[in-house]
């Protein structure tokens, strides 16, 4: 892992290594939980100040972004986390999740290891490039979905279809169908929000191609 940071206490880094596919009992839950928390803190604190004149409108949606999934696991895969973390078998729209998770409880065990400031500095020093290159606050996938569909399709909205979960109950897999315009498109994902917003993004992806 290519984490600048080292531990004084390195079994608070294997326990936010170890993801409970692996072990049950001993694992990175707790450690995402104060991960989470430490994060969008930090992250709310770096907008605050890299955007003064931001509206709490524009604050919140790029503060959506940088927390997200998507996000965690692109820094996750930057970090080469995924050589590192000890899971189970990852599958689909899992894959994010689970890297996502884990970067979450290695930023965790560092406000543990070294107090809030350490984790800050960390966090400052890989999310401020991806703060300063969205100039424009983003919108969330289903957000822009709605936008296009509203403008293309006469004011008609989305219609999303939430399927059975499959997998086990302790880590279930959920589809969603979304359809608008005539088209459809499935998202999957470790929770219906995170299968939705894929769904969404999968049909933007075919509207944009379609027009």
């Amino acid at each position: 892992m290519k984490l600048q940071y080292k531990f004084k206490n390195r079994e608070l880094l294997n326990l936010a290594l170890t993801q409970s596919g692996i072990d049950a009992k001993h694992n990175n839950e707790r450690l995402e939980f104060i991960g989470d928390r430490v994060l969008g803190l930090s992250v709310a604190e770096l907008l605050y100040e890299m955007y003064p004149d931001d509206a709490e409108g524009n604050l919140a949606r790029r503060h959506a972004f940088l927390v997200s999934t998507e996000t965690l696991a692109h820094v996750a895969k930057d970090l080469d986390l995924e050589h590192d973390l000890r899971h189970g078998h990852m599958t689909g729209g899992k894959i994010n999740h689970v890297l996502a998770n884990g970067m979450e409880a290695i930023l965790g065990a560092i406000f543990l290891d070294s107090g809030f400031d350490s984790a800050r500095a960390i966090i400052y020093d890989l999310w401020t490039p991806m703060a300063k290159s969205e100039i424009v606050a983003p919108k969330d996938a289903k957000t822009a979905l709605q936008e296009f569909v509203q403008k293309d399709g006469n004011g008609a909205l989305p219609v999303y279809e939430y399927m059975e979960p499959t997998g086990a109950s302790h880590n279930p897999e959920f589809t969603v169908v979304v359809s608008a315009l005539g088209k459809s498109a499935t998202g999957v994902g470790s929770s219906k929000k995170a299968a939705s917003l894929t769904a969404a993004e999968n049909l933007l992806k075919i509207l944009a191609i379609q027009g």
